[in-house]
Protein backbone atom coordinates (compact mmCIF):
# COMPACT_ATOMS: atom_id res chain seq x y z
CA UNK A 1 0.00 0.00 0.00
CA UNK A 2 0.86 3.51 -1.09
CA UNK A 3 -0.12 6.83 1.27
CA UNK A 4 -0.35 9.50 -0.64
CA UNK A 5 -0.74 13.25 1.33
CA UNK A 6 -1.97 16.67 -0.19
CA UNK A 7 -1.75 19.64 1.35
CA UNK A 8 -4.02 21.69 -0.26
CA UNK A 9 -4.86 25.41 0.12
CA UNK A 10 -8.07 25.31 1.87
CA UNK A 11 -8.33 21.79 2.78
CA UNK A 12 -5.71 18.61 2.94
CA UNK A 13 -6.43 14.70 1.42
CA UNK A 14 -4.97 11.52 1.93
CA UNK A 15 -5.14 8.61 -0.28
CA UNK A 16 -4.34 5.10 0.29
CA UNK A 17 -3.43 3.22 -3.01
CA UNK A 18 -2.62 -0.14 -3.84
CA UNK A 19 0.62 -1.20 -5.66
CA UNK A 20 -1.95 -2.20 -8.51
CA UNK A 21 -3.31 1.19 -8.54
CA UNK A 22 -6.64 1.01 -6.78
CA UNK A 23 -7.70 3.70 -4.44
CA UNK A 24 -8.29 1.53 -1.01
CA UNK A 25 -9.68 4.47 1.09
CA UNK A 26 -9.96 8.57 0.65
CA UNK A 27 -10.60 11.33 3.07
CA UNK A 28 -10.35 15.07 3.20
CA UNK A 29 -9.76 18.13 6.42
CA UNK A 30 -10.47 21.61 6.10
CA UNK A 31 -8.65 24.45 7.46
CA UNK A 32 -8.90 28.41 7.25
CA UNK A 33 -7.17 30.39 5.07
CA UNK A 34 -6.60 33.93 6.88
CA UNK A 35 -6.99 37.20 5.54
CA UNK A 36 -5.76 39.80 8.12
CA UNK A 37 -4.86 43.12 5.84
CA UNK A 38 -6.66 43.05 2.55
CA UNK A 39 -4.81 41.40 -0.18
CA UNK A 40 -3.73 38.84 2.29
CA UNK A 41 -3.71 35.38 2.53
CA UNK A 42 -2.37 33.05 5.62
CA UNK A 43 -2.90 29.92 6.75
CA UNK A 44 -1.18 28.39 10.64
CA UNK A 45 0.73 25.49 9.59
CA UNK A 46 0.01 23.91 13.11
CA UNK A 47 -3.70 23.32 11.57
CA UNK A 48 -2.42 21.87 8.60
CA UNK A 49 -0.49 19.10 10.56
CA UNK A 50 -3.73 18.40 12.63
CA UNK A 51 -5.63 17.96 9.50
CA UNK A 52 -3.39 15.56 8.00
CA UNK A 53 -3.04 13.63 10.86
CA UNK A 54 -7.10 13.30 11.09
CA UNK A 55 -7.13 12.61 7.33
CA UNK A 56 -4.63 10.16 7.58
CA UNK A 57 -5.97 8.14 10.42
CA UNK A 58 -9.15 8.10 8.52
CA UNK A 59 -7.95 6.12 5.59
CA UNK A 60 -4.78 3.93 7.20
CA UNK A 61 -7.39 1.94 9.35
CA UNK A 62 -6.69 -1.96 9.16
CA UNK A 63 -4.17 -1.22 6.66
CA UNK A 64 -1.64 0.92 8.91
CA UNK A 65 1.11 -2.45 8.62
CA UNK A 66 0.67 -3.20 4.99
CA UNK A 67 1.93 0.81 3.81
CA UNK A 68 5.39 0.75 2.10
CA UNK A 69 5.78 4.13 1.80
CA UNK A 70 4.49 8.11 1.47
CA UNK A 71 4.48 10.68 -1.24
CA UNK A 72 3.85 14.06 -0.49
CA UNK A 73 2.04 17.19 -2.62
CA UNK A 74 1.14 20.54 -1.66
CA UNK A 75 0.07 24.17 -2.86
CA UNK A 76 2.77 25.63 -4.70
CA UNK A 77 4.56 29.01 -3.90
CA UNK A 78 3.77 29.80 -0.30
CA UNK A 79 6.03 30.21 2.36
CA UNK A 80 7.10 28.60 5.95
CA UNK A 81 9.48 30.28 7.75
CA UNK A 82 10.95 28.30 10.28
CA UNK A 83 13.71 28.34 13.13
CA UNK A 84 16.55 25.66 12.97
CA UNK A 85 14.19 23.56 14.74
CA UNK A 86 11.52 23.86 12.45
CA UNK A 87 9.25 25.75 14.51
CA UNK A 88 7.24 28.22 12.41
CA UNK A 89 7.86 31.73 13.43
CA UNK A 90 4.75 32.73 11.93
CA UNK A 91 1.97 32.17 9.88
CA UNK A 92 2.46 30.63 6.42
CA UNK A 93 2.23 33.21 3.37
CA UNK A 94 -0.07 31.82 0.65
CA UNK A 95 0.35 31.89 -3.53
CA UNK A 96 -2.74 34.14 -3.39
CA UNK A 97 -1.16 36.75 -1.53
CA UNK A 98 -0.67 39.99 -3.07
CA UNK A 99 1.18 42.32 -0.27
CA UNK A 100 4.67 41.78 -2.44
CA UNK A 101 3.83 43.85 -5.16
CA UNK A 102 5.00 46.69 -3.27
CA UNK A 103 8.41 44.96 -3.54
CA UNK A 104 8.33 43.88 -7.15
CA UNK A 105 10.46 46.52 -8.79
CA UNK A 106 13.33 45.13 -6.51
CA UNK A 107 13.83 42.66 -9.42
CA UNK A 108 14.31 44.91 -11.88
CA UNK A 109 18.23 45.14 -10.95
CA UNK A 110 18.38 41.56 -12.43
CA UNK A 111 19.71 41.18 -15.77
CA UNK A 112 17.43 39.96 -18.98
CA UNK A 113 19.81 37.12 -18.91
CA UNK A 114 18.81 36.44 -15.52
CA UNK A 115 15.29 36.65 -16.21
CA UNK A 116 15.54 34.59 -18.75
CA UNK A 117 16.88 31.90 -16.20
CA UNK A 118 14.27 32.18 -14.27
CA UNK A 119 12.12 31.46 -16.99
CA UNK A 120 8.83 33.05 -15.07
CA UNK A 121 6.47 36.06 -15.29
CA UNK A 122 7.40 38.65 -12.00
CA UNK A 123 4.35 38.41 -9.74
CA UNK A 124 3.43 38.61 -6.22
CA UNK A 125 2.74 35.34 -4.08
CA UNK A 126 5.94 33.51 -4.84
CA UNK A 127 8.75 33.15 -2.60
CA UNK A 128 11.39 35.13 -4.02
CA UNK A 129 8.88 37.91 -3.84
CA UNK A 130 6.99 37.01 0.11
CA UNK A 131 11.10 37.00 1.38
CA UNK A 132 11.61 40.54 -0.19
CA UNK A 133 8.76 41.99 1.63
CA UNK A 134 9.60 40.12 4.56
CA UNK A 135 12.94 41.76 4.85
CA UNK A 136 11.59 44.94 4.41
CA UNK A 137 8.57 45.03 5.82
CA UNK A 138 8.75 42.40 8.82
CA UNK A 139 11.64 40.58 9.80
CA UNK A 140 13.76 37.55 8.93
CA UNK A 141 15.23 37.26 12.63
CA UNK A 142 15.81 34.08 13.57
CA UNK A 143 14.39 32.37 10.68
CA UNK A 144 16.56 29.38 9.31
CA UNK A 145 14.28 27.70 6.58
CA UNK A 146 12.08 29.28 3.96
CA UNK A 147 10.17 26.26 3.00
CA UNK A 148 7.08 25.25 1.05
CA UNK A 149 4.37 24.24 2.42
CA UNK A 150 4.77 20.68 1.81
CA UNK A 151 8.23 21.17 2.31
CA UNK A 152 7.26 22.29 5.84
CA UNK A 153 5.11 19.18 6.18
CA UNK A 154 7.78 16.40 4.95
CA UNK A 155 10.30 18.37 7.41
CA UNK A 156 7.03 17.10 10.35
CA UNK A 157 6.80 13.10 9.08
CA UNK A 158 11.18 13.07 8.56
CA UNK A 159 12.69 15.84 10.69
CA UNK A 160 14.26 16.45 7.25
CA UNK A 161 14.46 19.84 5.82
CA UNK A 162 14.51 19.31 2.25
CA UNK A 163 13.14 20.58 -1.41
CA UNK A 164 12.72 19.38 -5.21
CA UNK A 165 12.59 21.09 -8.71
CA UNK A 166 8.73 20.45 -9.37
CA UNK A 167 8.06 22.59 -6.27
CA UNK A 168 11.07 24.89 -5.75
CA UNK A 169 11.01 26.03 -9.74
CA UNK A 170 7.67 27.82 -8.97
CA UNK A 171 9.45 30.41 -6.03
CA UNK A 172 11.60 32.76 -8.48
CA UNK A 173 14.79 31.72 -6.95
CA UNK A 174 15.26 28.38 -9.37
CA UNK A 175 17.48 28.48 -12.26
CA UNK A 176 15.12 26.46 -14.96
CA UNK A 177 18.45 26.12 -17.09
CA UNK A 178 20.69 24.99 -14.83
CA UNK A 179 17.66 22.86 -13.17
CA UNK A 180 18.97 24.00 -9.55
CA UNK A 181 18.40 27.03 -7.05
CA UNK A 182 19.82 30.56 -8.14
CA UNK A 183 22.18 31.20 -5.37
CA UNK A 184 23.77 34.12 -7.56
CA UNK A 185 20.11 35.69 -7.92
CA UNK A 186 19.45 35.23 -3.97
CA UNK A 187 22.11 36.66 -3.27
CA UNK A 188 21.45 39.68 -5.88
CA UNK A 189 18.42 40.33 -4.30
CA UNK A 190 19.96 40.82 -0.89
CA UNK A 191 18.29 37.58 0.12
CA UNK A 192 19.94 35.18 3.00
CA UNK A 193 20.52 31.60 1.78
CA UNK A 194 17.23 30.24 3.87
CA UNK A 195 16.56 27.48 1.51
CA UNK A 196 16.84 23.87 1.49
CA UNK A 197 19.24 21.25 -0.04
CA UNK A 198 17.48 19.54 -3.17
CA UNK A 199 16.68 15.80 -4.25
CA UNK A 200 14.87 14.58 -6.69
CA UNK A 201 10.93 14.26 -6.53
CA UNK A 202 11.15 10.45 -6.28
CA UNK A 203 13.63 9.87 -4.07
CA UNK A 204 13.44 8.79 -0.63
CA UNK A 205 13.81 11.89 1.45
CA UNK A 206 13.46 10.23 4.87
CA UNK A 207 11.24 8.38 7.03
CA UNK A 208 8.61 8.36 9.59
CA UNK A 209 9.50 9.76 12.83
CA UNK A 210 7.69 8.23 15.89
CA UNK A 211 6.15 11.07 16.64
CA UNK A 212 4.77 11.72 13.36
CA UNK A 213 4.18 7.96 13.23
CA UNK A 214 1.99 8.29 16.31
CA UNK A 215 -0.10 11.21 14.70
CA UNK A 216 -0.86 9.26 11.58
CA UNK A 217 -1.61 6.32 12.93
CA UNK A 218 1.38 4.22 11.38
CA UNK A 219 4.89 2.97 12.33
CA UNK A 220 7.99 4.76 12.27
CA UNK A 221 10.43 4.20 9.64
CA UNK A 222 8.42 4.12 6.31
CA UNK A 223 10.17 6.30 3.70
CA UNK A 224 9.02 8.95 2.91
CA UNK A 225 9.14 10.42 -0.81
CA UNK A 226 10.46 14.31 -1.58
CA UNK A 227 6.76 14.52 -3.38
CA UNK A 228 5.92 17.47 -5.63
CA UNK A 229 3.79 20.67 -6.06
CA UNK A 230 0.24 19.68 -6.66
CA UNK A 231 -0.04 20.71 -10.20
CA UNK A 232 2.76 18.65 -11.61
CA UNK A 233 1.35 15.79 -9.10
CA UNK A 234 -1.75 15.82 -10.83
CA UNK A 235 -0.32 15.79 -13.86
CA UNK A 236 1.46 12.01 -12.71
CA UNK A 237 -1.49 11.17 -11.39
CA UNK A 238 -3.93 12.00 -14.41
CA UNK A 239 -1.11 10.64 -16.60
CA UNK A 240 -0.65 13.68 -18.55
CA UNK A 241 3.11 12.94 -19.38
CA UNK A 242 3.58 13.78 -22.84
CA UNK A 243 3.99 16.72 -24.85
CA UNK A 244 0.46 16.90 -26.62
CA UNK A 245 -1.51 16.24 -23.52
CA UNK A 246 -3.09 19.15 -21.81
CA UNK A 247 -4.87 19.26 -18.33
CA UNK A 248 -7.26 22.17 -16.82
CA UNK A 249 -7.45 21.75 -12.80
CA UNK A 250 -10.13 24.18 -11.11
CA UNK A 251 -10.52 24.63 -7.64
CA UNK A 252 -9.42 27.65 -5.28
CA UNK A 253 -7.87 28.73 -8.26
CA UNK A 254 -7.49 27.47 -11.72
CA UNK A 255 -4.34 26.00 -14.22
CA UNK A 256 -3.98 24.87 -17.58
CA UNK A 257 -0.68 22.97 -18.08
CA UNK A 258 0.81 21.57 -21.15
CA UNK A 259 3.85 19.57 -21.08
CA UNK A 260 7.38 20.50 -23.08
CA UNK A 261 10.68 19.54 -23.58
CA UNK A 262 12.37 22.41 -23.08
CA UNK A 263 11.96 25.42 -20.51
CA UNK A 264 10.28 28.48 -22.26
CA UNK A 265 9.74 31.66 -21.06
CA UNK A 266 6.22 33.33 -21.71
CA UNK A 267 5.41 36.61 -21.28
CA UNK A 268 2.04 36.04 -18.81
CA UNK A 269 2.05 32.00 -18.51
CA UNK A 270 4.78 30.28 -16.37
CA UNK A 271 7.55 27.21 -16.79
CA UNK A 272 8.31 24.83 -14.09
CA UNK A 273 9.74 21.67 -13.66
CA UNK A 274 7.78 18.34 -13.74
CA UNK A 275 8.10 15.87 -11.14
CA UNK A 276 9.96 13.51 -13.78
CA UNK A 277 12.32 14.72 -15.86
CA UNK A 278 12.16 10.98 -17.66
CA UNK A 279 9.24 12.46 -19.45
CA UNK A 280 8.86 16.13 -20.50
CA UNK A 281 10.70 17.65 -17.94
CA UNK A 282 8.73 20.87 -18.18
CA UNK A 283 5.40 22.63 -18.45
CA UNK A 284 3.78 25.51 -19.41
CA UNK A 285 0.79 26.82 -17.14
CA UNK A 286 -1.75 29.42 -17.21
CA UNK A 287 -2.42 30.25 -14.31
CA UNK A 288 -5.64 32.02 -12.84
CA UNK A 289 -6.12 33.01 -9.22
CA UNK A 290 -10.05 33.15 -8.97
CA UNK A 291 -11.79 30.06 -9.43
CA UNK A 292 -13.26 28.62 -7.08
CA UNK A 293 -12.59 30.97 -4.81
CA UNK A 294 -14.41 33.90 -6.11
CA UNK A 295 -17.41 31.10 -6.41
CA UNK A 296 -17.29 30.26 -3.11
CA UNK A 297 -17.50 34.25 -2.16
CA UNK A 298 -20.00 34.84 -4.60
CA UNK A 299 -22.04 31.78 -2.86
CA UNK A 300 -21.63 33.25 0.14
CA UNK A 301 -22.57 36.64 -0.60
CA UNK A 302 -26.13 35.12 -2.12
CA UNK A 303 -26.47 32.87 0.77
CA UNK A 304 -26.88 29.67 -1.46
CA UNK A 305 -25.83 26.08 -0.85
CA UNK A 306 -23.98 25.02 -3.82
CA UNK A 307 -26.72 23.17 -5.00
CA UNK A 308 -29.58 25.86 -5.01
CA UNK A 309 -26.73 28.15 -6.23
CA UNK A 310 -26.32 25.45 -9.64
CA UNK A 311 -30.18 25.36 -9.79
CA UNK A 312 -30.14 29.18 -10.16
CA UNK A 313 -27.49 29.64 -12.65
CA UNK A 314 -28.94 27.43 -14.64
CA UNK A 315 -32.41 28.18 -14.46
CA UNK A 316 -31.56 31.12 -16.90
CA UNK A 317 -30.26 31.07 -20.42
CA UNK A 318 -27.44 33.64 -19.50
CA UNK A 319 -26.83 36.41 -17.59
CA UNK A 320 -28.44 38.62 -19.77
CA UNK A 321 -25.82 41.25 -20.50
CA UNK A 322 -24.66 41.05 -16.65
CA UNK A 323 -20.43 40.86 -16.22
CA UNK A 324 -18.72 39.74 -13.32
CA UNK A 325 -14.89 40.14 -12.94
CA UNK A 326 -13.62 37.28 -10.80
CA UNK A 327 -10.21 38.84 -9.76
CA UNK A 328 -10.68 39.04 -6.06
CA UNK A 329 -7.35 38.55 -5.22
CA UNK A 330 -5.69 39.65 -7.96
CA UNK A 331 -4.95 38.01 -11.12
CA UNK A 332 -1.61 36.21 -12.78
CA UNK A 333 -2.32 34.88 -15.91
CA UNK A 334 -2.79 37.20 -18.72
CA UNK A 335 -3.11 40.37 -16.77
CA UNK A 336 -0.24 39.70 -14.10
CA UNK A 337 -2.27 42.27 -11.87
CA UNK A 338 -1.92 41.78 -8.27
CA UNK A 339 -3.92 45.04 -7.79
CA UNK A 340 -7.04 43.90 -10.23
CA UNK A 341 -10.37 43.11 -7.79
CA UNK A 342 -13.63 42.23 -9.02
CA UNK A 343 -17.13 43.33 -9.65
CA UNK A 344 -20.44 42.89 -11.08
CA UNK A 345 -21.03 45.17 -13.83
CA UNK A 346 -24.40 46.63 -15.77
CA UNK A 347 -26.71 45.46 -12.82
CA UNK A 348 -30.08 46.32 -13.33
CA UNK A 349 -33.73 46.14 -12.46
CA UNK A 350 -34.37 43.07 -14.69
CA UNK A 351 -31.74 40.89 -12.79
CA UNK A 352 -32.37 38.26 -9.96
CA UNK A 353 -30.07 36.30 -7.74
CA UNK A 354 -29.97 33.74 -10.83
CA UNK A 355 -28.51 36.07 -12.99
CA UNK A 356 -25.84 36.85 -10.23
CA UNK A 357 -24.73 33.17 -9.83
CA UNK A 358 -25.34 32.52 -13.50
CA UNK A 359 -23.14 35.79 -14.15
CA UNK A 360 -20.27 34.35 -11.57
CA UNK A 361 -19.50 31.23 -13.21
CA UNK A 362 -19.51 32.81 -16.88
CA UNK A 363 -17.02 35.25 -15.38
CA UNK A 364 -14.83 32.08 -13.79
CA UNK A 365 -14.98 30.09 -17.41
CA UNK A 366 -14.13 33.56 -19.18
CA UNK A 367 -11.22 34.07 -16.85
CA UNK A 368 -10.35 30.47 -17.65
CA UNK A 369 -10.85 30.75 -21.66
CA UNK A 370 -8.27 34.05 -21.37
CA UNK A 371 -5.54 31.62 -19.79
CA UNK A 372 -5.87 29.20 -22.66
CA UNK A 373 -5.82 31.57 -25.40
CA UNK A 374 -1.97 32.88 -23.73
CA UNK A 375 -1.11 29.19 -24.05
CA UNK A 376 -2.40 28.96 -27.56
CA UNK A 377 -0.59 32.04 -28.40
CA UNK A 378 3.19 30.17 -27.66
CA UNK A 379 2.45 27.62 -30.43
CA UNK A 380 1.11 25.20 -27.72
CA UNK A 381 -0.93 22.14 -29.58
CA UNK A 382 -3.98 22.21 -27.26
CA UNK A 383 -7.08 20.15 -29.07
CA UNK A 384 -8.97 18.58 -26.11
CA UNK A 385 -8.59 19.28 -21.87
CA UNK A 386 -8.11 16.42 -19.32
CA UNK A 387 -10.58 18.26 -16.03
CA UNK A 388 -9.57 17.23 -13.04
CA UNK A 389 -10.19 19.25 -9.38
CA UNK A 390 -13.11 19.28 -7.21
CA UNK A 391 -14.59 22.76 -8.57
CA UNK A 392 -16.02 20.97 -11.49
CA UNK A 393 -18.56 18.05 -10.50
CA UNK A 394 -21.54 19.99 -11.99
CA UNK A 395 -22.33 18.40 -15.35
CA UNK A 396 -23.64 21.70 -16.79
CA UNK A 397 -20.92 23.54 -14.88
CA UNK A 398 -18.17 21.75 -17.25
CA UNK A 399 -20.26 22.24 -19.97
CA UNK A 400 -20.21 25.97 -19.60
CA UNK A 401 -16.85 25.84 -19.24
CA UNK A 402 -16.18 23.64 -22.13
CA UNK A 403 -18.25 26.28 -24.34
CA UNK A 404 -16.42 29.21 -23.07
CA UNK A 405 -12.62 27.40 -23.81
CA UNK A 406 -14.50 25.95 -27.29
CA UNK A 407 -12.51 22.78 -26.36
CA UNK A 408 -13.43 19.42 -25.40
CA UNK A 409 -13.44 18.32 -22.08
CA UNK A 410 -12.33 15.12 -20.51
CA UNK A 411 -11.88 13.18 -17.15
CA UNK A 412 -9.77 10.17 -16.35
CA UNK A 413 -12.52 9.28 -13.52
CA UNK A 414 -9.15 9.61 -11.54
CA UNK A 415 -10.30 11.70 -8.16
CA UNK A 416 -7.92 13.33 -6.22
CA UNK A 417 -5.05 13.02 -8.88
CA UNK A 418 -2.96 15.65 -6.61
CA UNK A 419 -2.64 12.59 -3.93
CA UNK A 420 -2.59 9.61 -6.35
CA UNK A 421 0.10 11.57 -7.84
CA UNK A 422 1.84 11.81 -4.76
CA UNK A 423 1.15 7.97 -3.49
CA UNK A 424 2.68 6.87 -7.51
CA UNK A 425 5.86 9.38 -6.40
CA UNK A 426 6.50 7.12 -3.25
CA UNK A 427 5.79 3.58 -4.91
CA UNK A 428 8.89 5.01 -7.84
CA UNK A 429 10.88 6.35 -4.26
CA UNK A 430 10.74 2.87 -3.21
CA UNK A 431 11.15 0.76 -6.32
CA UNK A 432 7.42 -0.19 -6.27
CA UNK A 433 7.85 1.01 -9.66
CA UNK A 434 10.87 0.60 -11.81
CA UNK A 435 9.85 4.24 -14.40
CA UNK A 436 6.36 5.33 -15.59
CA UNK A 437 6.06 2.67 -18.28
CA UNK A 438 5.64 0.31 -15.00
CA UNK A 439 2.99 2.37 -13.14
CA UNK A 440 -0.32 1.02 -12.76
CA UNK A 441 -2.73 2.48 -15.71
CA UNK A 442 -5.43 5.29 -15.55
CA UNK A 443 -9.05 4.40 -15.58
CA UNK A 444 -9.68 5.46 -19.66
CA UNK A 445 -10.51 9.05 -20.60
CA UNK A 446 -14.30 9.48 -20.71
CA UNK A 447 -15.65 12.65 -23.34
CA UNK A 448 -17.46 14.79 -20.66
CA UNK A 449 -18.94 17.70 -22.81
CA UNK A 450 -18.01 19.04 -26.40
CA UNK A 451 -19.02 23.02 -27.85
CA UNK A 452 -22.40 23.44 -28.08
CA UNK A 453 -23.05 24.71 -32.24
CA UNK A 454 -24.60 27.89 -31.45
CA UNK A 455 -22.14 29.73 -29.53
CA UNK A 456 -22.32 33.25 -30.66
CA UNK A 457 -24.07 35.07 -27.74
CA UNK A 458 -21.68 33.42 -25.09
CA UNK A 459 -19.01 34.95 -27.68
CA UNK A 460 -20.22 38.48 -27.38
CA UNK A 461 -20.48 38.32 -23.88
CA UNK A 462 -16.89 36.74 -23.29
CA UNK A 463 -15.81 39.94 -25.59
CA UNK A 464 -17.69 42.34 -22.63
CA UNK A 465 -15.70 40.78 -20.53
CA UNK A 466 -13.03 41.04 -21.87
CA UNK A 467 -13.62 45.17 -22.44
CA UNK A 468 -14.75 45.36 -18.87
CA UNK A 469 -11.21 44.73 -17.38
CA UNK A 470 -9.84 46.98 -19.68
CA UNK A 471 -11.44 49.52 -18.75
CA UNK A 472 -11.43 49.12 -15.42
Amino acid sequence: MLLGLDLGTGSCKALLLSTEGVVMAQASRTYAVHAPQNGWAESNPLEWWDAIGLAAREVVGVYAAEIRGIGLSGQMHGTVLCDQQGQVTRDAILWSDTRSSTVLEEFQQLEAKQHRRLANPIVTGMMASTLLWCKKYSSLAGVRYALLPKDWLRFCLTGEFASEPSDASATLLYDLEKDTWALDILEQLGLPHLLPDLQASNAVAGTLTKAAAAHLGLTAGIPVAAGGGDTPCAMLGNGVLEVGTAQLSVGTGAQIIAPMQTAHHGISTHCYRTVLASNAKYYAMSAMQNAGLALERVRQWLRLEWVEFHHLAFDVLDSQDLIFLPYLSGERTPHLNAKARGAFLHLGLQHRTAHLARAALEGVAFSIADGLTALKQQNLEIPELQLVGGGTLEPRWQQLLCDALETPLYTSGTSNASARGAALLAGLAIGTYKNTLTLPKNPPSQLIATPNKNLEQLRETRVKFQAAYARA
